[in-house]
């Protein structure tokens, strides 16, 4: 890897001589792995998931199949695969049948990208010397976006050819998640690019040698471990899906073999979020500190492999476990995330970030860079926080002054059936029927009498000519 040194500045500059060089049939090995690693690791996040869940609530979870359980998704996949196919009469079936294919399929492409090793000449295969890595781009990062936008293509289709409600719900669901989130999702990547200085995969990873962006640009990757969360579709940010509302989503109306792409596309997808997530913030293929500090050799070789696998099943471990804890979110909350929490704090977060390098480039020490970045950061604090006061005073005026006026008529059958009122308007009282005591009671003669008095008057007077006509 090589680097350039700008103002003062050291910035990574890929090196991408170790890529393209490889023969056919070491490519096609490459590809080969990069698929068996995404299946295997989605068969063991399953049963992970499984398992986490069942201990979490204090249940025993899959253990017939194979040993501790193991076998438990494979037997799923032949389960699926051996069940009825249904189509829905009244669905576009081209659309209907490409819908899941071109949702799986996106799923695989981020993996040629990511590494998992040194970009050198690390390990032989079959007497071959080449990269622990498929391929690298300029701008792979902006890749992984590109395939992770395409898959949401085959969720919306999914909802729309099925030419039902929920599932065109659903897929409308979808859409304005992929966009909210994948926002942030940039913003977060944009401020590892200012920082690395690339958006090489490997190039990223060279330039956390000394310390992770994780440590470096918390906020980026706190909002990039929500964004992927979104990104997903797993809970607690499962509207898409939510069984409690939409039956099951953009894919209600799937079986089969069909619905298993569908599953299969959101673990892979699960897959290669974490990995990036390692790649981008967690050193990606290097071991932690306390062991490459004393072991040399822990990032050569084929320990980097072990490294990343095993920060990637930390992640995994991390959707799993707030699936298990977190309750599904409103959705109008989860928009109000995005797009009033997320992404304004994304671009202060880099506008700062910006700012940092910039005085760094012109030569600025690293104390000073602190204390002008401490100061603006408790300069905006102290506005916003006088903004607030202020705004709270003036919506109290102002609904105080709601309360003395007199508040209008919210007719909740306006648009011709029911609507709960918004926040601030009140339904009418309802009517109620008076007390007895508080009405007027009609006698024989059509006189009003009184609820009490004149009821029993008119009572004990029935009573005397009841004597009378019994005497005569």
């Amino acid at each position: 890897m090589n680097a350039t040194r700008t103002g003062g500045m050291l910035l990574a500059e890929e090196d991408l001589s170790f890529f393209g060089n490889d023969p056919f049939w070491l490519i096609a090995l490459k590809a080969v792995f990069c698929f068996a690693f995404l299946m295997v690791t989605v068969l063991i996040s399953i049963v992970m998931e499984r398992k986490v869940v069942a201990w979490m609530q204090l249940r025993v979870g899959p253990n017939r199949h194979g040993p501790w359980g193991m076998l438990q998704s494979l037997a799923d996949g032949i389960k699926l695969m051996l069940k009825e196919d249904v189509v829905v009469k009244g669905a576009d079936k081209v659309v209907y049948l490409l819908a899941p294919v071109l949702a799986a399929i996106p799923a695989f492409l981020a993996i040629a990208v990511i590494p998992f090793g040194p970009p050198g000449n690390e390990v032989s295969i079959f007497g071959t010397r080449t990269a622990m890595q498929l391929t690298d781009l300029p701008v792979a990062a902006l890749y992984i976006l590109a395939t992770a936008s395409i898959g949401a293509y085959g969720v919306v289709l999914a909802g729309w050819s099925s030419n039902s409600t929920y599932p065109l719900l659903g897929a409308v669901r979808a859409t304005a998640q992929v966009i909210s989130y994948e926002i942030a999702m940039g913003l977060s990547f944009a401020a590892v690019f200012l920082y690395s200085g690339s958006m090489s995969t490997s190039a990223i990873v060279d330039a956390q040698q000394d310390t992770w962006f994780a440590a470096l640009l918390p906020v980026s990757f706190l909002i990039y471990m929500v964004s992927m969360v979104g990104e997903a579709h797993r809970a607690p940010f499962d509207m898409p899906e939510s069984e409690g509302d939409l039956v099951a989503g953009y894919q209600t109306e799937y079986s089969s073999i069909k619905f298993a792409l569908f599953m299969m596309a959101e673990y892979v997808h699960i897959v290669t979020l974490s990995a990036l997530a390692a790649t981008l913030f967690l050193g990606g293929w290097r071991a932690p500190a306390p062991i490459s500090t004393y072991w040399e050799g822990a990032n050569h070789g084929w320990w980097p492999l072990l490294w990343f696998f095993l920060k990637v099943c930390v992640l995994i471990f991390f959707f799993v476990w707030i699936r298990g804890t977190l309750p599904r979110v409103r959705y109008d909350q989860f928009m109000k995330l995005g797009w009033k929490v997320l992404i304004p704090v994304s671009l202060v977060w880099l506008m700062l970030v910006a700012t940092v390098r910039a005085m760094r480039n012109e030569g600025y020490d690293f104390a000073g860079i602190v204390y002008w970045v401490a100061g603006t950061a408790l300069a905006i604090l102290l506005i916003s926080f006088v903004v607030d006061v202020v705004r709270g005073r003036k919506e109290e005026a102002e609904e105080a002054a709601e309360d003395k006026a007199d508040p209008g008529v919210f007719d909740p059958m306006a648009g011709g059936f029911p609507v709960p009122p918004l926040p601030g308007q009140t339904l009418p009282p309802v009517p109620r029927r008076r007390s007895r005591h508080d009405r007027e009671l009609v006698g024989p003669s059509g006189a009003s009498e009184s609820a009490d008095g004149g009821d029993r008057d008119g009572q004990a007077a029935q009573n005397t000519d009841g004597k009378e006509a019994d005497g005569a």
